[in-house]
């Protein structure tokens, strides 16, 4: 990080691009592959991550809501963008306008896609959401299925181009309860018209369920990032690394303690670092007296209850810590690594939360852009 940066993350684009590959490698030649940036690319920033995937290998890319696929049509990226989650009248509209591809699973959302279709003389693109265990959105049942297909047959400015499931529990231990919802997802598809594009698979079942969950495309979401969900062998790199500068040292005596409550008392002279950084930038409080950081190389455990701006280290086995280092939050340094999974663990949370945690104030930057 640049000497003065308070606190900034860092997302190197060459891990995205591996990841796509080494994904790429074992999903088969005949499935395309789609990135899913949604949420701003789970924190890494959508337009950037995007067009690092497309280069790498993927065809398609997917966001949660139209406002994050205008974003990617505002920034000339043209490949098919396809919104996950359910719109409304005016996002149906926004779809229609720069050509994203619309989620329905009701007659009313196909209706709702003719509407805006129609009104800007125009056609809407749409994939049909099955939910075959999810229990979120999606038809349910053959029935449903048809009401469907029947709407879509009634609008003419309407075309379904593919149709797809979301699996609830691919990362789980049994792995049975994805397998019924593989085989739900096949017994609704035989409903559907020829020529679609089928797609079921998320980042765990890419690393689970090949080929048999490959159909005509994948997902890659969290794992595009460098988070396998599961274990695999499939070589993934995280892409962020979060680091904040030293803003103070100081030798704290025996008994004194740190930060708000108390909690943390020192058992003799100890050295604390202060490190510009804290629940106000995203990094969680309830890491407190669990978390590490990374300074000259070792690891450096936190002290007291982490505050808004600041936490505390302490570094008395680290020699030369001084004002203007960097401490690594998250990333590498030297032989030492502290990943999102650890942050998550110390924190109660998941990985997913931690990369999307950063607030306005850190810095964020790329590398290999």
């Amino acid at each position: 990080m640049e000497q003065g940066k308070r606190c900034a993350q860092t997302i190197d684009l060459d891990a995205i691009r591996g990841n796509v590959r080494a994904m790429r490698a074992v999903v088969p030649s005949s499935a395309q592959l789609m990135a899913v940036v949604k949420a701003d690319a789970y924190g890494h920033g959508a337009v950037r991550t995007a067009r690092a995937a497309l280069s790498a290998g993927a065809s398609a890319l997917a966001v949660a809501v139209p406002e994050e696929g205008v974003q990617l049509r505002m920034a000339r990226i043209t490949a098919p963008v396809l919104v996950l989650g359910l719109t409304n009248v005016q996002g149906a509209e926004e779809c229609v306008r720069y050509g994203l591809t619309m989620t329905v699973c009701s007659r009313q959302g196909v209706f709702m896609a003719e509407i805006a279709a129609y009104n800007l003389a125009s056609e809407a693109l749409v994939h049909l959401k099955l939910d075959t265990g999810m229990g979120r959105i999606g038809a349910r049942d053959e029935v449903e299925v048809r009401a469907v297909l029947k709407a879509i047959e009634e609008c003419p400015d309407v075309r379904l181009t593919g149709a797809f499931t979301h699996f609830a529990d691919a990362d789980g231990d049994d792995m049975a309860y994805t397998r019924e919802q593989l085989r739900r997802f096949r017994e609704l598809t035989a409903i559907l018209p020829p020529g679609l594009t089928l797609h079921c698979a998320n980042s765990a079942a890419i690393h689970r369920l090949m080929p048999e969950a490959a159909f005509d495309m994948v997902r890659m979401g969290i794992s595009l990032y460098g988070y396998p969900p599961v274990e695999t062998d499939c070589s993934l790199t995280p892409a962020m690394s979060w680091t904040a500068e030293v803003t103070w040292v100081k030798d704290l005596p025996a008994g004194e303690t740190v930060s708000y409550g108390r909690t943390w008392r020192a058992d003799g002279t100890r050295r604390i670092a202060t490190i510009a950084c804290g629940y106000g930038d995203g990094y969680h409080r309830a890491a407190s007296g669990r978390a590490e950081v990374l300074l000259h190389g070792k690891r450096a455990p936190v002290v007291g209850r982490i505050c808004m701006d600041q936490m505390m280290a302490d570094v008395t086995d680290i020699p030369g810590v001084q004002p203007g280092d960097q401490a690594v939050l998250m990333g590498q340094d030297g032989e030492e690594r502290i990943t999102a999974e650890d942050i998550a663990r110390w924190s109660g949370t998941i990985s997913y939360e931690v990369l999307l945690a950063a607030k306005n104030r850190v810095e964020r930057r790329w590398l290999h852009g």
